[in-house]
């Protein structure tokens, strides 16, 4: 504890120095330039120059040098300030402090006055934060996992890893590690539990579904590592798909990969990368992808920050696979950072048609320092921009003592910049789409029953009756299947309170605070049978809804992560919509890129739109 202080008081002297090093400095200087100026009177006959001009840089110099004093002063005063007030607190604090927790909390809070994206990382969390933003390798058991009314099970074991070869399935409960019992324990502790050392074994107990008494199993923890390419396929029309989940280490390589083994056997009509989901990760492997598409010599991205030495462009630097194939991009709201320099990129120099909804709008770049006792910083040092000059950043934080506040860019600040064919496109706002198809949300219903697990829960009862089904492409549940859910549902909790009811209560309120409740009673409770009557019957109202949730989580429990996403191509909208754009001829395709009538524009901001409507 006295050692924590005297490092941190030891710092704030030698800031103190440093300002009085600079400062016997700046006089010399001072004193220099006097003289200088004084010489200079005497010879202006002869040079043509007045001494204004070097009182004018001496002011300039002395004004710089007052900022840089200023700010390291600040600095000197306010760590001494926190250093004293830490020191008081855990001398003379009336109970036990912890100093991590302590700290941890102050440096959390100074962080939050900045951005989402700024933040400390202890050593305890160094591992996680490489998991997170580098690279998904570890060693473990190969299992998602899941905590529910205190208890943790398994959400989905990933095929040939240890989980799924030990027998252990989706549902089952995880009872103890190395004699450690995890009731109570969050999802973050248990995952610490369950990775270690390669080759090192793991005692668990697992109850499965359906048995009273845990049995005790032992695993060898392997090296798993999630690939950042999750699924590739050629679909119908011979387009190929690539899903793409995140840019860490070797995303370029495996996107390279899996397009060269569509390839293999035949030609292909265009391809589809889906970002949708994918919240970026690093900007050179962004870089990279879109090198595979882009002719050398093409900025890809800049960055601009405060410190000089953070302002850089990437461009392409080798020649591409795939410089000719038609191309589609998938995006949503939860495409982000190095996913939407992708799309931003490829969109800017009309290689690709941008499909899907706006993306989310991270235009911030983060960089890691190292800090002492092995902890790291990341902070974000620049904003980005794509190749026509914009920044897609769509929040502003405000730094004026509210904690965490942001707003979203006003329409009226945002900013037209023009693609290599002359599209316009706007700044602050993501990445708006070339073809906007927006997914409507899950009804009430259906998101309650996924919300409490209960289509999840049936079916874990589902694999056990039916040992097999069909391929994950064509599966279907029959009609009897879905009276089985039903039935299953019927001791169940999934009520829920919606919007019409919550609108009634606040009816119900008003009428009550303005004494006309008597009144209009009986209308109010003939409203609400009507509402339970409705509710009863969405079951079958949203039957093929609530069908495809059901049949995309039974289809996982036979076929895993890979056989719900080829379960999804048959239902999934946008991706539909991009396949059909690349295979039925290329008008419409070249006619996006190059700007013709509706697609002259894109994304353009509400209120310049209603301004451009009231003009005409």
């Amino acid at each position: 504890m006295q050692f924590w202080d005297h490092r941190f008081c030891e710092f704030a002297d030698c800031q103190r120095a440093y300002v009085g090093i600079h400062h016997k400095i700046f006089l010399t200087l001072v004193v220099f330039l006097i003289l200088s100026c004084h010489k200079m009177r005497h010879r202006r006959h002869r040079m043509g120059t007045r001494p204004l001009a070097v009182f004018a840089a001496l002011i300039l110099f002395f004004s710089a040098f007052t900022v840089i004093r200023d700010d390291l002063f600040l600095i000197s005063k306010n760590l001494d300030i926190f250093s004293a007030v830490y020191r008081q607190v855990s001398l003379n604090y009336v109970s036990d402090t912890d100093p991590d927790a302590l700290i941890k909390t102050a440096l959390d809070a100074m962080l939050t006055e900045l951005d989402p994206y700024t933040e400390y990382v202890p050593e305890a969390a160094v591992e996680d934060y490489r998991l997170k933003y580098v690279d998904t390798k570890y060693a473990g058991i190969g299992a998602a996992i899941f905590g529910r009314n205190e208890h943790i099970y398994i959400a989905e074991p990933y095929a040939g890893f240890p989980a799924h070869q030990a027998g252990l399935e989706a549902g089952d409960e995880l009872v103890a590690i190395n004699d450690v019992t995890l009731v109570g324990h969050s999802t973050e502790a248990v995952s610490h539990l369950l990775r270690g050392e390669e080759r090192s074994e793991l005692r668990l107990q697992i109850r499965k579904v359906g048995e009273s008494h845990p049995r005790a199993i032992t695993l060898t923890r392997m090296s798993i590592r999630q690939p950042n390419v999750s699924y590739s396929a050629v679909l119908e029309g011979a387009v190929g798909y690539i899903k793409l989940d995140k840019f860490l280490e070797h995303s370029a390589e495996e996107l390279e990969n899996a397009l060269s083994e569509l390839q293999y056997n035949q030609s292909l009509n265009g391809l589809i990368i889906d970002l949708r989901n994918n919240g970026g990760g690093i900007l050179q492997e962004a870089v990279k992808v879109v090198n595979l598409f882009v002719p050398p010599g093409q900025v890809v991205v800049s960055q601009r920050g405060k410190n000089a030495t953070k302002v850089k462009s990437y461009s392409t630097l080798s020649e591409p696979v795939a410089a000719e194939i038609p191309l589609a991009v998938l995006i949503n709201g939860y495409s982000a950072s190095a996913a939407e320099i992708v799309a931003g990129a490829l969109q800017d120099l009309d290689r690709a048609v941008i499909v899907g909804e706006r993306s989310f709008g991270k235009g911030l770049v983060q960089q890691t320092f190292s800090v002492p006792y092995n902890s790291l910083i990341k902070v974000t040092v620049a904003k980005y921009y794509t190749p026509s000059g914009r920044c897609i950043q769509a929040m502003e934080y405000l730094h004026d003592g509210n904690a965490g506040r942001y707003v979203r860019v006003a329409d009226s600040l945002t900013r037209a910049f023009s693609t290599k064919n002359g599209r316009v496109v706007y700044d602050g706002s993501g990445i708006y789409p070339d073809i906007a198809v927006a997914v409507p949300p899950y009804q009430p219903i259906t998101q309650t029953l996924l919300d409490r697990y209960l289509i999840f829960d049936y079916a874990t009862l589902f694999k056990g009756r039916y040992p097999h089904i069909e391929d994950a492409g064509r599966f279907e549940i029959t009609d009897r299947q879905y009276e089985e859910f039903m039935r299953f549902l019927s001791d169940k909790d999934y009520d829920y309170f919606s919007q019409t009811e919550e609108a009634l209560q606040q009816l119900k309120t008003k009428a009550d605070e303005e004494h006309m409740i008597g009144q209009i009673m009986p209308e109010l409770e003939s409203l609400e049978r009507k509402i339970l009557r409705s509710k009863q019957q969405e079951l079958a109202t949203h039957q093929t809804e609530i069908k495809q949730a059901l049949e995309s989580e039974i289809v996982s429990r036979y076929y895993y992560r890979e056989g719900r996403l080829q379960f999804s191509l048959r239902h999934d909208e946008q991706l539909l919509r991009a396949r059909s754009l690349l295979s039925s001829g290329r008008g419409q395709y070249h006619a996006i890129l190059t700007g013709e009538g509706k697609y002259k524009m894109i994304g353009k901001p509400e209120t310049l739109l209603a301004a451009t409507e009231t003009e005409n």
